[in-house]
């Protein structure tokens, strides 16, 4: 048996993952393995009847739990607090510190017959884009000391900094996943002016050298990757990179799959502790209206049986359902271009995910 921290959230949180744990149900059925979902309040909802985005008995229930599959948190309702008190910081960023969620897993892939909801041309598409970026979470700049703004407001300062075993850590995840792909990473940074790029080289380099040789490794710099997940996003396979340039690249290279309700991410420790979320937000203006696309919820329940539970084969099965529905038509609103296309809503859509499971 298997205990799942089941964090909904707020705006499209809880309808898009009622959808997601009917087809984690479904995998339970057919797979002959339970799983026991713990339901607690996070972000905005916490705050409410908690008046706290991560209260206490969620975090006992997430530490007793094997993973976390979580929703969205966040609103205008609760802009105007503290930002230690907003959903997203007083939740998302304290979940990944107490878990050491150092490794962020973002993919990036254009289902073929969604080619036309990308922005780019066809021509620049190759066949496919299917881009796994790996994102060290819980170093760099975002949690390097000091950190300050000057008691005379003329000055700020931000402390970058990554040690050896960060780097390795994220690494070699990247070269074993790249392993069981087309065998390529490229690591993304700015090594010529950044000292801790240099080091990032370094080590990955050694590691290559050492124990992942086999495997094809390029260094790109981040300016140039910008350019290129627009120019030719076909070209990448695994890419590997640091907390900030890993923050603005994967928003970049999400809007090629078209919409946010297409993309799952996977945070996850040492241990294959995860956090499961999609990378899209709450949006509150089409909560409650059973138009939201739930794809991006299904699928972090592909990721969480795969890195989570080494349930290889459940996870591809749902993400064929998903190809199989896309395949026959059936579009929720945001990815909708033909007036052929077959429009769902949220519900109709996880219904018919689960059917060809």
């Amino acid at each position: 048996m298997f205990k799942i921290a089941v964090l909904a959230g707020d705006g499209i949180g809880p309808e898009v993952m009622t959808q997601a744990i009917k087809v984690l149900r479904k995998i339970e059925v057919k797979y002959k393995i339970e799983f026991d979902l713990q339901s607690a309040d996070v972000g905005g909802v916490a705050i409410d009847k908690h008046d706290d985005p991560l209260p206490g008995t969620t975090l006992r229930i997430c530490e007793s739990s094997d993973c976390i599959l979580f929703g969205s948190v966040g609103g205008p309702k609760w802009e105007s607090l503290q930002p230690e008190k907003q959903p997203e910081r007083g939740a998302l960023l304290p979940l990944r510190k107490h878990f050491r969620l150092s490794t962020n897993i973002r993919p990036i892939k254009i289902f073929p017959i969604l080619k036309d909801i990308c922005p780019l041309k066809n021509d620049l598409l190759a066949d496919s884009v299917d881009i796994l970026i790996f994102r060290e979470l819980t170093g760099g700049i975002y949690f390097g000391e000091p950190k300050y703004i000057s008691d005379d407001g003329t000055y700020a300062v931000d402390t970058m900094k990554y040690e050896k075993k960060e780097i390795e850590n994220i690494a070699r995840l990247a070269f074993e996943t790249a392993n069981g792909r087309w065998g390529q990473v490229t690591l993304i940074d700015k090594a010529n002016v950044l000292m801790t790029s240099m080091l990032w080289r370094r080590i990955v380099q050694n590691l290559w050298e050492n124990e992942y040789n086999s495997i094809k490794l390029n260094y790109m710099y981040v300016d140039n990757a910008a350019m290129q997940l627009i120019k030719n996003p076909a070209q990448f396979d695994v890419i590997l990179t640091s907390n900030l340039f890993g923050d603005i690249l994967s928003d970049e290279a999400s809007v090629l799959a078209g919409s946010l309700g297409m993309l799952p991410s996977a945070s996850l420790n040492k241990e294959n502790f995860g956090l499961y979320e999609p990378i899209g937000g709450s949006a509150p203006d089409i909560a409650e209206k059973n138009i939201a696309n739930p794809i991006a919820q299904i699928l972090c329940v592909s990721q969480m049986l795969k890195y989570s539970f080494k349930m290889n084969k459940a996870a591809l099965e749902i993400e064929n359902a998903v190809e199989t529905v896309l395949n026959k038509g059936y579009r929720t609103k945001d990815i909708s271009l033909e007036d052929t296309d077959k429009i769902v809503g949220t519900e109709e859509m996880g219904e018919l995910i689960c059917l060809q499971i």
